[in-house]
């Protein structure tokens, strides 16, 4: 009986020490330690901006000076929504809700045309005004790029994106 207690003993210990092992391993994913804020839907998105800048108007209607109106039927884009809203500015901020950041960012490094992308976890945005850009850039969200002549000022983060060549940073550049 007290053999029998002492294995269990035993094997329950060799089990804690397996999983607080398990727990201590960092994650493959470079992004799991940036400490990125999350939002599931637009509303969460829309809320978040508000607390750094304005968000205002939105609406899930394509309109043409909306960034990606194509694109986010894509599944290569890995959207899963798109909406926009007005900046208090009068600038236009496009939002994203992501099923997929690697495909996101692979998407990204194939376009041409890349825009200034503030990303949380799971969704992205693009302001078209700089003011905003400036705003937003007090959160937690990072910018990504996946331009090969990004550089970054000393005193700020650049991180490895998901995909080779696309890059996170905590500056925030603007045109």
């Amino acid at each position: 009986m007290r053999l029998m207690r002492l294995q269990r003993a035993v094997v329950g210990s060799a089990a804690l020490v397996v999983l607080s092992l398990l727990a201590g391993c960092g994650s493959d994913d470079p992004m799991d330690d940036l400490g990125l804020p999350s939002a599931g839907d637009m509303a969460s998105i829309a809320y978040y901006l508000n607390k750094h800048t304005s968000c205002l108007d939105l609406t899930a209607e394509a309109d043409a000076t909306d960034y990606l109106v194509e694109e986010a039927g894509d599944p290569a884009w890995g959207i899963k929504e798109r909406a926009s809203c007005e900046g208090e500015d009068g600038g236009n901020i496009t939002l994203f809700t992501l099923e997929d950041m690697k495909k996101f960012q692979t998407a990204v490094k194939k376009d041409d045309d890349r825009p200034a992308f503030a990303v949380g976890r799971d969704f992205a945005v693009v302001p078209e005004n700089d003011t905003t850009v400036q705003q937003l850039s007090s959160s937690e969200m990072m910018f990504l790029t996946c331009d090969p002549d990004f550089t970054v000022p000393s005193g700020y983060k650049k991180v490895s994106g998901l995909v080779d060549g696309c890059v996170l940073s905590d500056y925030f550049p603007t045109d």
